[in-house]
């Protein structure tokens, strides 16, 4: 009897790391290709007899076979998903420089951290600026030439208004958008609350590019008159789209898993969808950001949610909000300090072709948390 519960045991023990292990798994996948931001180079593309950078090396393991797929299928394309992943990690940083979670990375793979397997706030504006950061750039690319299988959005054509017609080269978001969801989403995998929040945030950032094209325009005429302009569809800056998501994350909504049921006239289910936790709440448009759980305390340091804490960031003593000190060191206090700076100053062009400056020294008062 002993022996038998013994065995018992180590099955269930295994059965319970399996599933374990098979979790983790699919948890970690969510972003995977992120970690290309760091691998991208020379040294790892594959290249055509076209001098053409089509993949990156299957050895890096970092993207999946539909991926690289996508990738082979385009030329050039790998590029513009580096930079867009370069330009979204950029403005994550820069829209949160004054917060307790401040968009930190590494240059491991797994470059935004444990955050990714959360489903915060924070975990939501990753994968919206992401997904976003990847539409702006493809979008450009398509309109610089610098991708082989897109060019410019020619399907605004002829007159537009009295005084203006449809012409020019205008960015191609919607090839944009269609890239990003095959490549980006093809990395998400299930059917739980963390695959419906993924899939949410990662539509919500292309929703915000595409909902922010403007219109430009250039004129024609005798010495500038300006009688007839000519028009095309621009994409907006990332800084726009990095506002607008920064918006949508002080607003997002907390969401459930939510089904209907079955519909007895078809006798088929109800697709599971997102739900406001709140019932009084309305439920969260296409471009709103969604998410599930609370945030951690980013306070402190702690390795099993990976949050780094704010100890050794400089804050603004004068400040009440969310860079002062107060707010940001968490109540812990701050050490002060100065420093001297000498920068260039008085700086004169002299012709032709020299600038002189003299060095200026300034004492500087730094503020950081304990």
């Amino acid at each position: 009897m002993r022996s038998l519960a013994l065995l018992l045991g180590v099955k269930a023990a295994c059965i319970l790391l399996v599933s374990s292990l098979s979790r983790t798994g699919a948890v970690n996948n969510s972003g995977r290709w992120w970690g290309i931001v760091n691998v991208a180079s020379s040294s790892n593309l594959l290249t055509n007899s076209k001098s053409v950078q089509l993949v990156l090396d299957p050895s890096l393991a970092l993207l999946s076979r539909r991926q690289r797929r996508l990738i082979r299928q385009n030329p050039g394309i790998l590029h513009a998903i580096a930079a867009g992943l370069h330009t979204a990690i950029k403005e994550c940083k820069w829209q949160f420089r004054n917060r307790r979670w401040n968009c930190p990375t590494t240059h491991s793979p797994a470059i935004f951290g444990k955050i990714v397997n959360r489903g915060c706030r924070e975990t939501a504006f990753v994968f919206a600026i992401t997904s976003a950061g990847v539409t702006h750039a493809v979008a450009r690319s398509c309109s610089e030439g610098a991708i082989e299988s897109c060019t410019c959005d020619y399907r605004r054509r002829g007159p537009g208004g009295p005084d203006w017609h449809w012409g020019g080269c205008s960015d191609n978001v919607d090839f944009g958008r269609m890239f990003s969801r095959e490549f980006v989403d093809s990395s998400e995998r299930g059917r739980d609350l963390r695959y419906l929040t993924n899939l949410h945030n990662n539509e919500a950032g292309r929703m915000t590019v595409s909902s922010e094209m403007r219109q430009e325009c250039k004129c024609h005429g005798m010495s500038g008159s300006c009688t007839v302009r000519t028009c095309w569809m621009r994409l907006p800056s990332f800084r726009t789209v990095g506002d607008f998501l920064k918006e949508r994350f002080d607003g997002a909504s907390r969401v459930v898993y939510a089904n209907k049921g079955s519909n007895r006239a078809s006798h088929r289910a109800e697709p599971r969808h997102l739900e406001p936790e709140n019932p009084a709440h309305k439920p969260p448009s296409s471009m709103d950001l969604v998410y599930f759980e609370k945030s951690p305390n980013f306070c402190s340091y702690n390795g099993k949610t990976g949050t780094l804490g704010t100890s050794g960031r400089t804050c603004n003593n004068s400040s009440p909000g969310l860079d002062g000190c107060e707010l940001l060191c968490c109540g812990r206090g701050i050490k002060t300090q100065t420093e001297s700076v000498t920068e260039r100053c008085h700086c004169t062009f002299h012709w032709c072709c020299h600038v002189s400056c003299l060095n200026c020294t300034s004492t500087r008062t730094l503020h950081q948390c304990l």
